[in-house]
């Protein structure tokens, strides 16, 4: 596995070269699955009933630990469900929909190589209620004494996978061919199993009951459903009566109730109410074939339904019309004489007062004019018409032929409601000699305008004229939208206010008169210029710079738009202390502010300001020595646990991001015991460093927070949780023999002693003088090779039995591969050997020899390693051979189990055999 570099150790950590690799993905499956099956080369089809609960985990391996994304495509729509964060890898979705099957993806990344990608399809199985329409046909063929009369039951149910039908008559299973009378068959227009059963010229024994079963065969361990449809000489199709009015017409606030009632059909109908508005309003009241809406208004207008089914021929339908009375919107306008081309009212000359009214229902709608307040008659100079509705449906116009100085008066135009109960509109125009056309003007000043960013500005169009009419403004360009979204904006006094105006708002705004409301002439209209300021954008808002001491530290700040766009002055602060201002060169967009040579004072918040007349842009540069968090190894073959009773151990591995970034990074933090660990030499970028965590308390979870160290301080912390998982063991000092048993076929046990209690007067050349840490109170194993013991004679240690499916996920290989580990002492002349060998569950040959040697290795410990590869539940055994004499005590200590290849095995002369 480290292949990629060397590796070197210091008194708490070990470091190895390059310790990077690119992301690798899998999907794996948890939950409700029917079925899993492979689909072509990679990919596979998740099989989940509706209803069920889906569970997709994204297992991922490489360093520095990859990001995960699952997505879902599902023909051209593509949605993203989560960004899951390393702690996430599980796609969870509870009673699951048919809706929601299709192809997941998952996706990882860390910025090595391309991104992992592996995809599932998850296909949702369902089976609805069969549901059984019976249609019938009358017709005369060849003599009209033959009368025919042939009716089809038709069955479907929505499923997946396709659904088979089968067809009952009473406890008798029809089949194709076995009933004269009786064709089953499935229409050419459609796909899937046999679903219409065809009755051809009804007999007696044809009205029955038939039931129709609809299966997928048990798929998904999905039962099958069915339904019963009784046949009889009178089932017959749904017929019903409205017993309301069409049109219905009321006014606002009434309580209005729609009868339904059926007339024919059988079985009995079921009655339903549907209406034209998509669905029913929220406060009507539905009661059997009666639908009730209390407090009626204008939106609740429109055509309602009522829809009577009993799945035989098709569902009767009948509707009405609820029209809700209204008047709304009243307009006027003047029209000068059309014939003598005059914009102008002028005596001897006719004009014109138009009045519309927008009503509900038009045909409703009446209009009557009064003068001054006394009711007005049509005669020939004046004369009142009301015109087509079909044309210009609620307009009303006045025509003074022949205008005198006594027609100048008030006319108001009334519109009302035959059926009364609204309030009539009246709309009143006054025509006098000084009724002159509008015209309109901008304000000195008022264009161009110029405002800043914010602000509440006013565009301001004067209009004359009497009477007044309404001003329209719109963005001259007329594809632009005004302020509030709609292309266009009513305004009485010829002012358009603009709150908290933006820099999209800038440009030309058209003023123009309307036809309503004023005289009916040629529209006036004006320009008016908005020039909105705002202070300079600026990029980067904000960026954190880390940089070692004594480096150098460019900061640039780039502008992207202002208006003006002439840039007054910039200015570069630390904290609140000036250190660089002056003009901005017009012939660049960025200003630059350079630390030769970084050093403490220089740590800390700079700001450049740009600077124009609407205000300041701003960017902010944290310049800091703080050193990037560490990266944890996550593919780590964890240990499991230390093989004692209330302890485990914990191997963790990390790497540092950006380790050159900043200074050298002297210690690391470690967050469980609040220590420091120091680090000898420099630490390279994706170098994997460890450390072993030891004396956890079992089955306790740790938070571990781990944090570098340079000159400038503590860095940014990491955080894993460190879980218990007893999976397999690690022994670091035997206590009563750690879980291990004495062999009771040897000739004699391992002794467990420790210096501090070993009497070693009687063979003072043999065996250790401490444990393999060197404390003299640690207790190893050994074999006393004094008297009785002979040469030849074994002691034997057999550990517990060890399942070889590994907990961790990512690490599983095919076998699985562990490191058995342990330290010995083999110190005497007389040392004879100590073996290890790999004892496998179900297999024939009894044991395998992993490891072996002999003579004498020096008085001091040394670390054994081996990579076994076991394809069954397995047992190591430690083997000692007493030598031809007294001096030859073999010990061991701390027997360590870990999942995977060993990565560091250690440089000695031992040697290794396969397994």
């Amino acid at each position: 596995m480290l292949s990629q570099g060397e590796c070197y150790k210091s008194s708490v950590t070990s470091f190895c070269n390059s310790f990077t690799s690119p992301p690798t993905v899998r999907i794996i499956h948890s939950g409700h699955a029917c079925n899993v099956e492979e689909e072509r080369h990679t990919e596979r089809v998740y099989t989940i009933r509706e209803g069920e609960t889906l569970e997709l985990t994204c297992l991922v391996t490489g360093h520095p630990r990859p990001q995960i994304r699952w997505t879902k495509t599902a023909g051209s729509v593509s949605d993203r469900f989560q960004d899951s964060s390393v702690f996430n890898e599980t796609l969870h979705i509870a009673k699951i929909q048919r809706t929601q099957g299709g192809r997941y993806y998952c996706k990882a990344e860390n910025g090595l190589g391309s991104p992992a990608i592996k995809s599932i399809r998850v296909d949702v199985y369902y089976l609805d209620d069969p549901v059984v329409t019976v249609h019938q046909s009358i017709g005369e063929a060849k003599e009209q004494f033959y009368y025919e009369r042939t009716v089809f039951l038709r069955c479907v149910a929505n499923s997946n996978p396709p659904v088979r039908y089968s067809w009952h008559r009473g406890r008798e299973v029809l089949t194709q061919g076995s009933d004269k009378g009786v064709e089953i068959y499935e229409p050419f227009f459609t796909q899937g199993e046999t679903k219409i059963l065809k009755l051809k010229n009804l007999r007696p024994q044809d009205y029955a009951n038939y039931s129709c079963i609809a299966s997928v065969r048990n798929v998904c361990g999905i039962p099958d459903r069915s339904v019963i449809f009784r046949l009889t000489n009178k089932t017959a199709s749904p017929s019903i009566k409205l017993l309301v009015e069409d049109p219905i017409v009321v006014n606002p606030g009434q309580t209005v109730s729609l009868v339904c009632i059926t007339t024919g059909g059988e079985p009995p109908p079921i009655l339903t109410w549907v209406s034209s508005n998509d669905s029913l309003p929220q406060r009507s009241v539905v009661k059997g074939g009666t639908l009730t809406l209390p407090a009626i208004t204008s939106d609740e207008a429109g055509v309602y339904s009522c829809v009577a089914s009993n799945n035989v021929g098709n569902p009767a339908k009948k509707s009405t019309t609820i029209v809700v009375r209204a008047l709304k919107k009243g307009r006027f306008w003047i029209t000068p004489d059309p014939y003598h081309n005059d914009d102008h009212i002028q005596i001897g000359r006719e004009v014109k007062i138009s009045c519309q009214v927008e009503a509900t229902p038009p045909e409703e709608l009446t209009f009557s004019w009064l003068k001054n307040g006394r009711a007005l008659r049509s005669s020939e100079r004046m004369v009142i018409t009301q015109t087509d509705p079909d044309i210009s449906p609620g307009t009303t116009n006045l025509d003074i032929i022949d205008l005198k100085f006594t027609d100048f008066g008030t006319y108001t135009c009334v519109a009302a409601l035959k059926g009364g109960g609204i309030p009539e509109i009246s709309i009143d125009v006054n025509i006098s000699s000084t009724t002159v056309p509008p015209n309109l003007t901008v304000p000195r000043g008022k264009s161009p305008l110029v405002a800043r960013e914010g602000d509440t500005v006013e565009l301001e169009c004067l209009v004359s004229g009497k009477p007044k009419p309404i001003i329209l403004w719109s963005r001259a360009d007329k594809e632009a939208p005004m302020p509030d979204g709609s292309m266009q904006m009513e305004s009485y006094d010829g002012v358009l206010r603009i709150v908290n105006v933006s820099r999209e708002m800038t440009g030309s705004y058209r003023c123009q008169t309307s036809q309503y409301n004023g005289f009916n002439v040629k529209p006036r209209e004006a320009i008016v210029e908005l020039i909105v300021q705002y202070p300079p954008t600026v990029e980067p808002v904000f960026m954190e710079m880390r940089q070692g001491l004594g480096r150098p530290v460019v900061m640039t700040c780039r502008v992207l738009r202002a208006h003006p766009s002439r840039v007054l002055r910039f200015e570069w602060l630390l904290s609140n202390r000036l250190l660089h201002a002056g003009a901005f060169d017009t012939q660049r967009d960025e200003t630059e502010y350079t630390i030769r040579s970084l050093n403490r004072d220089g740590w800390g918040e700079y700001t450049c300001n740009v600077i124009n007349e609407a205000g300041a842009g701003k960017c902010t540069f944290q310049v800091t020595g703080k050193a990037y968090p560490p990266e944890f190894y996550y593919d780590t073959y964890n240990p499991l646990w230390q093989n004692r009773p209330r302890v485990y151990g914990f191997k963790l591995q990390w790497t540092q991001m950006n380790p050159n970034a900043v200074d050298r990074i002297v210690a690391y933090r470690l967050g469980i015991r609040q220590q420091h660990n120091a680090l000898d030499g420099t630490i390279n970028k994706g170098e994997l460093m460890t450390h072993n965590l030891t004396e956890l308390i079992k089955p306790e979870s740790y938070e571990v927070r781990l944090t570098p160290i340079t000159r400038f301080g503590e860095g940014d912390s990491a955080i894993r949780i460190v879980t218990y998982s007893g999976n397999h063991s690690t022994c670091i000092e035997l206590e009563p023999i750690c879980m291990f048993t004495q062999d009771k076929n040897d000739d004699f046990d391992w002794t467990r002693h420790s210096a501090a209690t070993r009497d070693t007067k009687y063979t003072p050349n043999t065996g250790p003088s401490g444990d393999h840490s060197g404390s003299k109170q640690g207790f190893y194993m050994y074999i006393e090779t004094s008297r009785p013991r002979k040469e030849g004679d074994q002691a034997r240690l057999i550990s517990p039995f060890f399942n070889v499916a590994p907990k961790n996920p990512y690490g599983i290989t095919n076998p699985p591969a562990y490191c058995f580990g342990f330290f010995y002492h083999m110190y005497g002349k007389h040392i004879g050997t100590l073996n290890a060998f790999l004892k496998q569950k179900g297999q024939t040959a009894s044991e395998g020899l992993v490891w072996s040697l002999s003579g004498n290795q020096g008085d001091r410990w040394k670390q054994a390693k081996v990579s076994i590869h076991p394809t069954s539940s397995f047992q190591v055994v430690l083997q000692g051979i007493r030598g031809p004499g007294i001096e030859g005590d073999i010990a061991i200590d701390d027997i360590t189990l870990e999942e995977g290849e060993c990565r560091d095995p250690p440089g000695s002369n031992l040697r290794q055999l396969a397994a």
